[in-house]
Parts: structure tokens; C-alpha cells; sequence
């Protein structure tokens, strides 16, 4: 479903500020895998999602979703391949529209339908079954606006948005790190729920190791704009907080200083 072949990204190239931000990537995921990406800032996670995205494109290398090389596809067109929900719950959504309009919006990206078709009846019918689902009462509140709802709503919301198209990738930025812990449990939960659902296929970026553990079937692990540590499956399963880090120092030959880096 999503394979990236041999990546390499540098910016600044040539100049004192010059940073290797990905290092030679290799990264297969085939449909339905959940992966979940941890290491320190400045590892390369965000400029990996932004790869996937087409908000960069690749010094070297290849992007393939779904059997279509997008290498060089820019990210509008892209859109309708991929679902994103940032860290930010005010990024993802217009916070001067209502709930329906916001919903709206991300439907006609895939459906290429007008803003007044829909919000029809029966589209707005499906807005409802489909805000239920998160159990917070928004269907009831479709005409408020979403810069007055709280920050966990609006996430919920964005989360919605990034998938009730079904995505063939849907990415997810450290979505719950701006949320209180109760919020983010809540997200997380709501996460798992509609992936498992819909069987997406998605990577999600996280400094929350216990989260990385606790969801999807694969991890990786990145350091320096490389992967340095993978595991899938039973693996992944076995995996705890402590043996993550002592494969962090085994791989870069630190001591448990690091530890804090690679927790974020």
C-alpha cells in the first residue's frame, strides 16, 4: 500500500546549516498495517510524514501508495489518497465554519461534490451517524461553529474528517501530544477504534512510547533520518518501554542519558 524506496532528503545542502534529514529510507507497509514512529526531535518523523504527504519530495528516492508513484505528485493532488491529523486541533479544520460545513469540505475532496450538495438531507444525515460514533454529542451540534468547541472535539472532529472517506493512508502527527491526558486517552481510543473499523492503513507519529506499545501491529524506531530499530507483530507484542531503550543504546552505543532524548 505504501512502500518508500531508498530516501534521501537534505536541507540546506552546502552550507554551515546543512542536515541530513533522511538517510537512504526504506519503509514498506502493506494494507491494513498500523505503524507507529518514535524517536527524538530531529530524527526525521515529521520530514518521513511530510514525504508521504507530498509537502516534500525526495532528493533521492521513491513514493509509491497503492500502486501509483506519487514521487513528484504535490500534495493537493495527493489529498485524496491521504487522511492527516496534526498536533495542532486547530489545524485540520476551518474554525470560522460549522461542524457540517467542516465535514462537508473534507467529503468533497474525495467526492468532488459542491458544498451545497453537501450538506443535503441525506448527506447530512451520514454527518450524524458518522459524528455518533464518538460518542461526544456533536451530531447534535452541527451548526456550531469549531472554534468554539474544545480541543479535544475539534481533534475528534479532525479525526473524523481525515477518514470517514476511507484514505488509502492516513497519517497522524503527534495528534494527541497537545490534548490533557483524559482528552488524549480518549483520542487514542477513538483512534483505535476507527482504524480497526475501516482497516486503514496508517502511520502515526508519537513520543509517547507506551502508545507506540499499546497501538498498531509494526514500530519503528528512527535516529538521525534513519530507521534504526523495527518490529512487527509478535515482536512488537513482546516489546516494553525499558527493552526500547536499552535497543536505543545498544544501536548508538549510549548510555541511559539518551533516554530522555528518545522520549522527546
Amino acid at each position: 500500500m505504501l512502500h518508500l524506496k531508498q530516501i534521501f532528503k537534505v536541507f540546506n545542502e552546502g552550507t554551515l546549516d546543512e542536515k541530513i534529514a533522511l538517510d537512504n529510507v526504506d519503509l514498506s507497509l502493506k494494507p491494513g498495517d498500523f505503524v507507529t514512529v518514535i524517536g527524538s526531535n530531529g530524527a526525521g518523523k515529521s520530514t518521513l510524514m511530510n514525504m508521504v504527504s507530498g509537502a516534500l519530495t525526495p532528493d533521492v528516492g521513491t513514493v509509491i501508495i497503492d500502486g501509483q508513484d506519487v514521487t513528484n505528485l504535490p500534495e493537493y493532488k495527493r489529498s485524496r489518497l491521504i487522511g492527516r491529523v496534526f498536533q495542532d486541533p486547530m489545524a485540520g479544520t476551518a474554525p470560522t465554519m460549522t461542524i457540517e460545513e467542516n465535514l462537508a469540505i473534507a467529503y468533497s475532496r474525495a467526492n468532488k461534490r459542491s458544498l451545497r450538495k453537501g450538506v443535503s438531507k441525506k448527506r447530512r444525515d451520514v454527518f450524524k451517524e458518522q459524528l455518533s460514533s464518538l460518542h461526544m454529542g456533536l451530531e447534535n451540534r452541527l451548526n456550531a461553529k469549531v472554534g468554539l468547541l474544545s480541543g479535544g472535539e475539534r481533534q475528534a472532529l479532525s479525526l473524523l474528517m481525515a477518514t470517514f472517506t476511507e484514505p488509502k493512508i492516513l497519517l497522524l502527527d503527534e495528534h494527541t501530544a497537545a490534548l490533557d491526558p483524559s482528552r488524549a486517552e480518549l483520542i487514542t481510543n477513538i483512534t483505535k477504534e476507527i482504524v480497526e473499523k475501516l482497516q486503514l492503513t496508517t502511520l502515526m507519529v508519537t513520543h509517547n512510547m507506551q502508545q507506540a506499545l499499546d497501538l498498531g501491529n509494526h514500530l519503528i524506531m528512527m535516529d538521525k533520518g534513519q530507521i534504526i530499530f523495527e518490529a512487527q507483530g509478535e515482536e512488537k507484542q513482546k516489546l516494553t518501554i525499558e527493552s526500547l531503550l536499552d535497543e536505543f543504546r545498544r544501536i548508538r552505543g549510549t548510555g541511559m542519558a539518551s533516554d530522555r532524548a528518545l522520549l522527546g
